[in-house]
C-alpha cells in the first residue's frame, strides 16, 4: 500500500520509498526520534511525539516493513542558552543533589524508568534501541574532530562551537531564512561570530568528560546526530519530533551531520503539533503542563489520553480539556466493553471476502494518507456497526485495527471493587446534590478523594475510580 507522508524538509506530501531492503527483498525503514531530557517527568504534550513515533512504527510494520527504531534519551547536554548550565545539572541543583556525574546517572536513571513507565501505559511499542546520550561521548567527539577537519568549527571561552558562515543550506528545514528572537535564543554568547552558531562542546573544567579541547560536555545537537547515526547509519529514512524543534535543534542536526559525512541525513522529517491548554502551548517552562500521572489521579486512563490523540491529526494543534477528555473517554470505554461482553457482534448475512478486504485496505489507505488517525477511527466504528460482517470476520479485522490504532480492544478493564465506605459517601454526595447543598458535595469529594477514590460527576449520574 502506498505510503504518504508530510516531509517538513520539501514542504510537501511526498510518496515514501525505502531506502534499503533486507537479504529477502523486505523493505526497511530506520526511524530515529528525539527521545525526552530526563531531568524531571515529561507532561502530555510532550508524549504526542512519542505517540506520533509509535504511530508512525505501527504503520510501517502493518505493510510488511521491517523496522529499526531508535529513541534517545538526553541525560546530559540540554542547554536553555549558551551561557546556561544543562538541564541535568539545574536538576541536580534543584534536588539537592551533588554535582557529579554518579549523581546525574542516578538523576537520569530515575526519571528515564517514569518515562517508560508512561510509554508503556499508552501502550507505545519500546523502541529497539534506546541509547543514553552520557554512553556516546566517543561517538560525539569524533564528529566534532570530522568537522574541525574540515575548517568549521572555532573555540571561545566556553567551548566549541559550529561556524554557520562556512555553509550555505543552513535553515533549509523549514525553510528558515531569518532567526527571529525566540528562535536566536541561544545566541546570547557574544564571543560567537553569528547569533545561530551553536555549541559542538561545552566546557566545563569541574564537571564533564575529558576531550582533545578540554572537560565538559558534548552539545545536545551533536548528541542526537552521534546516536542516530551510530544506530541507522549516515543517513536513514525518518527523523521526527515536534514542531518547536525544527528552528534550531534539528537544522543544526541537518548542518554537522551532513557537512561532516558529506551526505544525506535523513530524508523524511515529521512534525507533531503542540498540546495546547487554552491558547497557549504545553510547557514546563509557563507552568501549564499537566502528566499523564495527573490524568489517571483524576480518574481517567492513560489510553483514554491515546484514544483523544487519535482524534485528531498529529500535524494539526490539539485543544486539551477535561471536556473533551470525558468524551474521549467514555466513547472508548463503551467500545472495549462492548467488545469484551460480545455486545457488538451480531451474526453476518455476507460471507463475501471482498468485505473484510475492503475495510483493511481503506485502514490502510487512511493511515498511509499522513496518518490521518481521525478516518481510521470512525472506519473503526463503522465496522463494529457493520450487520454484514460475520462475528468470526469481525473480530479478526478489530485485532488488524487494533494492531495499527495500538488502543488495546481486547483486554477487558481490571474491575475494581469499590469498598462500601466510599459507596456509602457516594450515596451521601448524590443526596446532597438533589438537595443543592453544593458546599457538602464537595466536601464528600475531597473525602472520597482522600481516601484514595474519585468520583466524576457525568451525565448518567456519578462514576467512582480508583486512583
Amino acid at each position: 500500500m502506498e505510503i504518504k507522508l508530510w516531509n517538513t524538509l520539501s514542504g510537501k506530501k511526498e510518496v515514501f520509498t525505502p531506502l534499503k531492503k533486507n537479504l529477502f527483498g523486505k523493505p526497511k525503514v530506520g526511524m530515529y526520534h528525539c527521545g525526552p531530557t530526563v531531568y524531571n517527568y515529561i507532561h502530555i504534550g510532550n508524549l504526542r511525539a512519542f505517540f506520533l513515533a509509535d504511530i508512525v512504527r505501527r504503520l510501517f510494520e502493518a505493510n510488511g516493513y521491517n523496522v529499526t527504531q531508535v529513541m534517545n534519551i538526553t541525560d546530559v547536554g540540554l542547554l536553555e542558552s549558551d551561557n546556561a548550565e544543562d538541564k541535568m545539572t539545574q536538576a541536580l541543583k534543584r534536588e539537592g543533589k551533588p554535582l557529579t556525574l554518579e549523581a546525574m546517572h542516578e538523576l537520569a536513571d530515575f526519571y528515564t524508568k517514569a518515562f517508560i513507565e508512561d510509554l508503556k501505559a499508552l501502550n507505545i511499542e519500546m523502541p529497539h534501541k534506546l541509547p543514553k546520550a552520557s554512553e556516546h561521548i566517543d561517538e560525539d567527539i569524533k564528529i566534532v574532530k570530522k568537522l574541525e577537519k574540515k575548517g568549521l568549527t572555532y573555540k571561545i571561552a566556553d567551548g566549541i562551537y559550529f561556524d554557520t558562515s562556512k555553509i550555505n543550506d543552513y535553515g533549509k528545514l523549514g525553510h528558515i531564512t531569518a532567526l527571529n528572537e525566540e528562535q536566536s535564543r541561544i545566541g546570547m554568547n557574544s564571543e560567537k561570530k553569528n547569533p545561530r552558531d551553536f555549541a559542538l562542546w561545552k566546557l566545563n573544567p569541574s564537571l564533564g568528560w575529558e576531550s582533545p579541547w578540554g572537560k565538559g560536555f558534548p552539545g545536545w545537537h551533536i548528541e542526537c546526530s552521534a546516536m542516530s547515526m551510530k544506530y541507522l547509519g549516515e543517513t536513514f529514512d525518518i527523523h521526527t519530533g515536534g514542531i518547536d524543534l525544527i528552528p534550531i535543534h534539528h537544522n543544526n542536526e541537518i548542518a554537522q551531520s551532513e557537512h561532516a559525512t558529506n551526505k544525506t541525513f535523513a530524508r523524511f522529517w515529521l512534525h507533531n503539533a503542540f498540546v495546547n491548554i487554552g491558547e497557549a502551548k504545553m510547557a514546563k517552562s509557563a507552568g501549564n503542563f499537566i502528566t499523564l500521572k495527573t490524568l489517571i489521579e483524576e480518574g481517567y486512563t492513560a489510553m483514554d489520553y491515546r484514544y483523544l490523540l487519535l482524534g485528531a491529526r498529529y500535524s494539526t494543534p490539539l485543544n486539551f480539556s477535561y471536556e473533551a477528555l470525558g468524551a474521549a473517554a467514555t466513547t472508548y470505554k463503551r467500545l472495549k466493553e462492548g467488545i469484551n461482553q460480545d455486545k457488538l457482534f451480531a451474526p453476518g448475512t455476507k460471507t463475501q471476502k471482498e468485505i473484510p478486504l475492503k475495510y483493511e485496505k481503506k485502514l490502510l489507505e487512511f493511515m498511509g494518507n499522513d496518518l490521518d488517525t481521525p478516518s481510521a477511527l470512525a472506519l473503526l466504528h463503522t465496522l463494529i456497526q457493520d450487520a454484514d460482517l460475520k462475528e468470526s470476520e469481525k473480530v479478526l479485522l478489530l485485532k488488524k485495527f487494533d494492531k495499527v490504532l495500538g488502543l488495546d480492544l481486547f483486554t477487558p478493564e481490571p474491575k475494581v471493587k469499590i469498598p462500601f465506605e466510599i459507596e456509602k459517601l457516594v450515596k451521601e454526595r448524590e443526596f446532597a446534590r438533589d438537595q443543592k447543598n453544593w458546599q457538602k458535595s464537595d466536601e464528600l469529594r475531597d473525602k472520597i478523594n482522600s481516601l484514595g477514590f474519585v468520583v466524576k460527576d457525568t451525565p448518567e449520574g456519578q462514576k467512582v475510580h480508583k486512583k
